[in-house]
């Protein structure tokens, strides 16, 4: 992602921070028809810290010259950092990041990474705060709490902003997504969600896709594990004590595709290898590998660490087609069914139920190889079946990549959404597309809209389990029932 540098000289600075207010304004007159006056909140000084609190830090080299920056670790242990423009139009922006990483403990580097990458969100003028999470590995409801705490912490520090927006990217949409659910309805809280490339289908159906490479990828492979290695169903990713590491992961792909290969350099049993195997998942050749060490590092991690060893995948029922020989691959794939109790456990902790009181807007790229753009017509779905349908606005891009989008869009995105909230009107993606133009003359990185863009529904891309074709896969009321279950869903 282009982060630009920072102004050299006083006329420029005041421009790219004016610049906003005069946006918002075009942006009411395109969503209501009239062009009103929209006042720039008053600056803000950072204050100097104080005992428990945020301590001053440097800040990315993007924002060396434009923001005070802290960092900070809170009672769970999770490191944050959060950053006040000099000309802060007071407001703020909480972030939560994707993943999910790995490890036992948070990385008190990745928050400020983060920072680094959505600089644009600071350039605009919004304060912002992140939280690098009290540990690695998957849990997304203690994300959400980790994500809340952080937006407490600035209010304690910094006082109560004007508004406050939720930003979530890959993973990180679908903990802003149960942070809005969880916590947006507290007054003063939140008052608008942006998701951006979002894993929004949730964590019972959202690795459906994963589950099935990793049984087919065996099934033509057979080398993960090895005829000769400790035996252990697949469903786990990775036997718990293996010491297998992402480079073995990366050389067994090799051997058995030769992905990495020029097409020219692969024999023959490795192209067909790789052609079954992608005809078959629908992954993208250049995610392939990502997309296996997913389902072999994570989901050792969702299985072992977070589920007692239980198993929440299946896939019994699933026809799998495309590969050249269709009917030997079905008789020959491995099999499971899901512990009901371990699916009920993954559904509380990550599904969406839809039910959110905030507008939110989102952003996904159409051609992401990593987060699929159907993963926003399971969204869509979700809350239009808890009656939320009306607090959702899609839009799409012509883009190719899943951990970045365009600056210019991700400030059109913020300036969308802060209208929408201020002056009640909801924004169409064709006006949204419409004022990108405006951030581009400043970023000069792109827009790439496709207003009248609809992703097909999240079956036609990852084949549904028997049953699992309605949405919300988790409803409010199941989740209600199961939250009166003692141990309930993934410990933080």
């Amino acid at each position: 992602m282009r982060t630009p540098d920072a102004p050299t000289h006083a006329t420029g600075a005041m421009h790219r921070r004016s610049r906003p207010a005069v946006v918002a304004a075009a942006l009411a007159a395109v969503f209501l028809g009239t062009l009103g006056n929209v006042s720039a909140a008053p600056a803000r000084a950072a204050v100097e810290p104080t005992d428990g609190q945020p301590v001053a830090a440097d800040c990315p080299p993007a924002l060396a010259e434009k923001a005070t920056c802290y960092t900070g670790q809170d009672e769970n242990g999770a490191y944050y950092t959060m950053a006040v423009p000099h000309r802060w139009n007071g407001s703020l922006v909480v972030h939560a990041h994707g993943g999910p990483d790995l490890g036992d403990a948070s990385d008190p580097a990745r928050s400020t990474e983060d920072l680094g990458r959505w600089a644009v969100m600071v350039d605009e003028g919004y304060a912002w705060a992140g939280s690098s999470y009290r540990r690695g590995g998957y849990g997304a409801r203690m994300a959400a709490a980790d994500t809340e705490n952080v937006r407490r912490l600035f209010t304690d520090r910094f006082g109560r902003p004007e508004r406050t927006y939720l930003h979530g990217q890959s993973w990180g949409g679908n903990v802003a997504g149960k942070v809005a659910e969880t916590y947006g309805g507290r007054p003063g809280a939140y008052d608008g969600v942006l998701l951006t490339n979002g894993v929004l289908g949730g964590g019972s159906r959202g690795y459906d896709y994963r589950v099935d490479l990793r049984v087919v990828y065996q099934y033509y492979c057979h080398n993960h594990p090895r005829p000769t290695e400790p035996q252990y169903p697949l469903w786990q990713g990775l036997r718990a004590g293996s010491t297998m590491t992402t480079a073995g992961l990366r050389a067994r792909l090799q051997e058995c595709t030769g992905y990495a290969s020029d097409p020219a350099d692969r024999t023959v049993p490795q192209q067909r290898n790789l052609d079954d195997i992608l005809a078959v998942t629908g992954i993208p050749e250049r995610t392939l590998e990502s997309h296996l060490r997913f389902a072999t590092f994570t989901f050792r991690d969702i299985v072992a660490n977070r589920l007692d060893g239980r198993n929440p995948w299946s896939n019994r029922g699933v026809r799998y087609t495309g590969s050249h020989d269709d009917k030997a691959l079905n008789a020959g794939v491995e099999r499971f069914s899901a512990d009901p109790t371990a699916r009920r456990d993954l559904s509380y902790d990550s599904d969406l139920t839809g039910k959110v009181s905030l507008p939110v807007l989102t952003m996904h790229a159409i051609d992401d190889p990593t987060a699929f753009v159907e993963h926003e017509a399971a969204y869509r779905a979700t809350l239009r079946g808890a009656g939320r349908g009306g607090n959702l606005v899609q839009t799409f891009t012509e883009e190719h990549e899943h951990s970045s989008l365009s600056d210019s869009e991700y400030a059109n995105s913020i300036a969308a959404l802060d209208t929408w909230v201020s002056t009640g009107h909801r924004p169409s993606p064709r006006a949204i597309a419409a004022s990108c133009a405006a951030f581009d003359a400043t970023y000069g990185d792109g827009c790439f809209y496709d207003p009248g863009f609809r992703p097909a529904p999240y079956a036609s891309r990852v084949l549904p389990r028997p049953g699992g074709l309605t949405w919300p896969a988790m409803t409010a009321a199941r989740e209600r029932a199961w939250s009166r279950i003692q141990g309930v869903g993934i410990a933080p």
